[in-house]
């Protein structure tokens, strides 16, 4: 079954005086790569968190970020220091700003990491499986995600490759056509030379062989097997890298009937293949 590599979740739970919230983002990616956005407080738990994520996303460029709120403001204390080195490299980056922070700028400043500091250090274990829970929730949702743009997807891709199926059915009239008019030329040349001092057999012998160097019927055959096997593989978990390689095989009969045909409308049919192919190619990029 097609899943897109793109997706997002999220997943909140409360605990004590604390809001936790859990946001998974995941883009395409020949590989998994994982990028977390922790408090400092949290930093404890980031490999068991790769370790929940990996198990759950097997590929993408995955972002994951957890923020935690207190629900008890009396409990929270502001790292003065850290706000005004935020504001500095923000003056820094941006002359405009001025000496003085505006209220726009403070929000801002509060929101960056470590700024608001609850004073807990340590991770009790009903926090952390809340950690955990939220953790879950947002992959779940996120796969739910996945799951819907796959089938979107999935249909895009069938499309063009029934596109490709009624090209190469177009193909096949044309190329009976094409060898038809071959033999006749065969034919001609044979009744031209048959006064001519050669070697008949021989003559007819590179004849026979260049009637089977532009033969497509071979390509054709395996062409229609490549996209039958698409539609199958599609239906398989985790298609993506062997849709890759399906498309390879595909292109390269679409090309070597291009090469063979020696026919303009052929040709037109061979170009409107290979631009179904890319838009294959370009989406199956996207799937997991």
């Amino acid at each position: 079954m097609i899943k897109s590599m793109t997706g997002f979740g999220k997943g909140e739970v409360r605990v004590a005086d604390k809001v936790i919230t859990i946001e998974v983002k995941s883009l395409n990616s020949k590989q998994s790569d994982i990028f977390m956005k922790l408090p400092s407080a949290y930093k404890s738990k980031e490999i068991d968190l790769r370790n929940i994520i990996s198990q759950s996303l097997n590929r993408g460029k995955i972002d994951f970020l957890l923020n935690v709120e207190s629900t008890e403001n009396n409990s929270v204390k502001i790292n003065k220091e850290l706000a005004l080195s935020y504001f500095k490299q923000i003056q820094q980056l941006e002359p405009s700003v001025g000496d003085k922070m505006s209220e726009e700028m403070i929000s801002l400043i509060l929101r960056m990491p470590d700024v608001m500091n609850t004073g807990k250090e340590e991770i009790d274990e009903s926090e952390w499986e809340a950690i955990k829970k939220a953790t879950n929730s947002a992959l779940e949702n996120l796969d739910k995600f996945r799951t819907s743009e796959g089938k979107v997807l999935e249909a895009d891709l069938f499309s063009h490759i029934k596109n490709i199926e009624t090209f190469l059915i177009q193909i096949d009239p044309l190329d009976k056509n094409r060898l038809v008019k071959i033999r006749e030329k065969q034919d001609k040349a044979i009744s031209d030379l048959k006064d001519a001092n050669i070697d008949k057999n021989r003559f007819e012998q590179e004849l026979i062989y260049y009637i089977e160097k532009v033969d497509i019927s071979e390509e054709k055959v395996r062409l229609k097997s490549h996209l039958d096997y698409f539609f199958l593989t599609a239906k398989e978990e985790n298609p993506g890298k062997k849709l890759g390689f399906i498309c390879q095989e595909i292109g390269r009969e679409i090309n070597t009937i291009g090469s063979k045909s020696n026919d303009a409308d052929m040709q037109k049919l061979v170009v409107q293949m290979k631009d179904e192919l890319e838009k294959i190619k370009e989406q199956s990029l996207n799937v997991l």
